[in-house]
């Protein structure tokens, strides 16, 4: 039996529309958000099956009914975020990543600290948000696709600062610990765990009931407009701010190549000609335009965005990491009281590390003052202008005030948490 050409084309036809509608609604069926019990119908007495058939056909969105927090800190290189992460990554019921966008940037963007490339931004920010959105619902295979070489097996001996993380670092994604290594070093962790099973790691993190991950690596709250307006992640931001001041001196010191110049003008009073003067101006740039979208309060934002400065957390680090746990609406448990007990008081030898956390805070907040010339002080006064009036940062006359501690350069200042 023939066939017209048109029968033909017809049955061509009909087979791509049935398998368009199947690819709808396979792919659809994460994003479909299942409906919500009329208060008036429905109460809290239900029982669990009920709850359970609610959602049968939606296993995103029903995940998400518990109101699991998503919390993001966002921040910029030694503002003191490692710091900041410690206080969510010491609960007990909080699953912490350190830096999982540094995977994304150091793939797409090869052998640059910081592009600056409009191109290059967008790409960026359009992988890490795709990333963030994967983490935050568990799926720690995702990072696959930016971890070099490729994991064999979904195990893995790359990923970035693992050791960072307490979750991965414990029972059942660290299985060879005993009672003695409950509280390892990050290189312990790294020497004792082995490998890392990102099977494991995906189970620890849904069998928590929050996930915080820390990034330096998004520069404005607006780029994270899509997360946050997205009801299925239930994410708060946490922006970490520091005293532009502060940042350099501590950038000239820790990254001792990459800031040799500003280091040579301390050093000689000389400032170079070739000076890379957006090493700074780009941090003060990205502090205003991401505070001034928080501060101006957009209703997106709404219970959703809170502002810390590194020098108010320093100051009184049980009072405001309570305030932090409040605008979460999360316990602060005994774990992250300790460890700020633990860690806020070190001496001068407990902060050599880099990246380390213990060290006397309140002393670590004005130690800038000391470590850069009063020129160059007065030079990023000017640069900063804005942002510092902004944060509520005072800029020292003189030489004779920037040392004299006994003159706070910081105004005590409330920054609510928008609610």
């Amino acid at each position: 039996m023939q066939c017209s050409w048109k029968a033909v084309l017809l049955l061509a036809l009909a087979s791509i529309a049935i398998q368009y509608t199947a690819i709808r609604t396979f792919t659809a069926k994460s994003f479909h958000s299942c409906p919500i019990p009329n208060p008036v119908n429905c109460s809290l007495s239900q029982d669990a099956d009920a709850a359970d058939r609610l959602c049968d056909e939606s296993p995103t969105f029903a995940y998400n009914l518990s109101r699991k927090t998503h919390i993001l800190i966002l921040a910029t290189t030694r503002s003191g975020s490692s710091f900041v992460g410690q206080l969510f990554n010491q609960h007990f019921d909080v699953f912490y990543l350190f830096e999982p966008l540094y995977h994304v940037q150091y793939t797409l963007i090869p052998k640059l600290t910081q592009s600056k490339s409009t191109t290059d931004r967008r790409v960026m920010l359009g992988a890490s948000r795709d990333l963030l959105r994967s983490l935050y619902d568990c799926d720690l295979y995702f990072l696959e696709n930016y971890i070099k070489p490729q994991p064999v097996n979904h195990t893995t001996d790359r990923l970035f600062r693992r050791g960072a993380s307490k979750a991965l670092c414990s029972p059942p994604v660290c299985e060879s610990l005993g009672a003695v290594d409950l509280h390892l070093e990050e290189g312990d962790c790294v020497k004792k765990c082995g490998t890392l099973n990102l099977t494991l790691a995906t189970e620890s993190c849904r069998e928590h009931g929050h996930v915080a991950i820390k990034t330096v690596r998004v520069p404005e709250v607006s780029d994270l407009r899509a997360l946050v307006e997205d009801p299925r992640l239930n994410l708060k931001v946490i922006q970490l701010v520091r005293d532009p001041r502060g940042i350099l001196a501590s950038r000239s010191e820790t990254f001792r190549d990459t800031y040799r110049l500003w280091r040579i003008w301390d050093g000689t009073g000389r400032k170079p000609y070739n000076l890379d003067v957006t090493q700074l101006t780009t941090v003060c740039e990205d502090f205003w335009n991401s505070v001034s979208t928080g501060l101006n309060r957009p209703p997106w934002l709404k219970g959703k965005y809170m502002l810390v400065r590194y020098e108010d957390l320093a100051r009184n680090p049980m009072k405001k990491t309570e305030e932090i746990y409040d605008f979460l609406g999360i316990p602060m448990d005994s774990n992250v009281e300790r460890w700020i007990q633990n860690n806020t008081r070190g001496d001068r030898s407990s902060s050599k590390h880099k990246y380390g956390t213990v060290r006397n805070s309140a002393a670590t907040a004005e130690k800038w003052r000391f470590r850069l010339s009063y020129e160059i002080v007065a030079f990023t006064q000017r640069a900063c202008q804005q942002v510092l009036a902004q944060l509520g940062y005072r800029a020292a006359s003189s030489e004779e005030e920037l040392k004299n501690l006994s003159v706070s350069l910081v105004e005590d200042r409330d920054f609510l948490p928008f609610s």
